[in-house]
C-alpha cells in the first residue's frame, strides 16, 4: 500500500511539474497571457511599435482585430526612431487610428525633448493625442532620479507639446514610474498604464479608497501578431478603457 501511495505521489508531482513548465513556457513565449481582458468589456484594442519590430507589413498587422497603433517617434533630445517615418506613412494607408509617442529621458531637459518631438512629428488629419512614455531604463530603477526634478522637466515637456499640437498629451507609465513620478501630480492628463499581471487598480497614496482612472492599459508586452519580423518577436498589446462610441470622441483629434 505504501509503495502504491508513493508511486501515485511521484506521478502526481511529475504531472504537475510538466504542466507547470508548459504553462511557464506558453506565457514566456506569448501563447498565453496572464491578463486576458474580455473583448466585450474592452472592444477597442491596439498596439504600440518601434524599430524593434523591424519592417512592418501594416496591411497584415492592421487586419488582426486592432483599431489603433502608436508609433515611436523620438527619445530624449536627439534620437529619432529609424522606422518612424516609414511606419507612420504605411500605417496611415490602413484603417487604423494612428498616433506618435516619445520616450522620455531623465537625462535631458524637458523643453529640448519637446522641441525634438515637435520637429519630428508633423501633425496630420485625425492624429491621436501625443503620448510620452515615462519608465525606468538602464540603472534608473536602482538609482531613481529626483521626483521633484522629473516633475519639473516632464511638466515643461507636456506644456510645450500641448501648446504645439493643441491636444492634451497622454502619459504612459509603468507601475513603478507612475507611483514615483505621476500619481497625484499630473491628474489632468489621460493615463496609459502598464500592468502585465492584472487589471490596473491605481490607489491614492494618501486616500486608501481613492482610485485613479486610466485611459489605456498595456496588458502584455508579449503579443504574438503577424506582420513584422524585427529583432523583437513580440509586440505590446493594449486596450482602451471605454466603448466604441467613447473611442470615437476620445481626446482632440486633429481635423486638418
Amino acid at each position: 500500500m505504501k509503495k502504491k501511495i508513493l508511486t501515485f505521489v511521484l506521478i502526481t508531482v511529475s504531472v504537475i511539474t510538466v504542466l507547470g513548465s508548459g504553462f511557464i513556457f506558453a506565457v514566456y513565449h506569448g501563447y498565453i497571457h496572464i491578463n486576458g481582458p474580455a473583448s466585450a468589456r474592452y472592444p477597442v484594442r491596439g498596439v504600440d511599435v518601434s524599430h524593434y519590430q523591424g519592417e512592418i507589413d501594416w496591411q497584415v498587422l492592421s487586419g488582426q482585430q486592432i483599431r489603433f497603433a502608436y508609433i515611436k517617434a523620438t527619445e530624449g533630445s536627439s534620437y529619432t526612431d529609424e522606422q518612424f517615418a516609414v511606419n507612420c506613412k504605411k500605417a496611415l494607408e490602413t484603417d487604423l487610428d494612428v498616433g506618435a509617442y516619445h520616450f522620455f529621458s531623465f537625462d535631458s531637459p524637458g523643453t529640448t525633448q519637446a522641441e525634438h518631438f515637435i520637429n519630428t512629428v508633423k501633425p496630420f488629419k485625425n492624429l491621436m493625442a501625443p503620448v510620452v512614455d515615462v519608465e525606468f531604463y538602464g540603472d534608473k530603477k536602482e538609482n531613481p532620479p529626483d521626483p521633484g526634478q522629473v516633475e519639473a522637466q516632464l511638466r515643461d515637456y507636456l506644456e510645450k507639446v500641448e501648446q504645439a499640437f493643441g491636444q492634451t498629451p497622454v502619459i504612459y507609465a509603468t507601475q513603478e514610474a507612475w507611483e514615483l513620478y505621476i500619481r497625484g501630480k499630473f491628474d489632468a492628463y489621460p493615463l496609459w498604464i502598464r500592468d502585465i499581471w492584472k487589471e490596473p487598480a491605481l490607489k491614492s497614496d494618501t486616500e486608501k479608497d481613492r482610485e485613479y482612472g486610466w485611459t489605456f492599459w498595456q496588458y502584455t508586452n508579449r503579443g504574438r501578431l503577424e506582420g513584422f519580423s524585427g529583432e523583437e518577436a513580440f509586440v505590446d498589446l493594449n486596450v482602451f478603457s471605454g466603448t466604441w462610441e467613447q473611442w470615437l470622441t476620445f481626446t482632440d483629434r486633429i481635423e486638418k
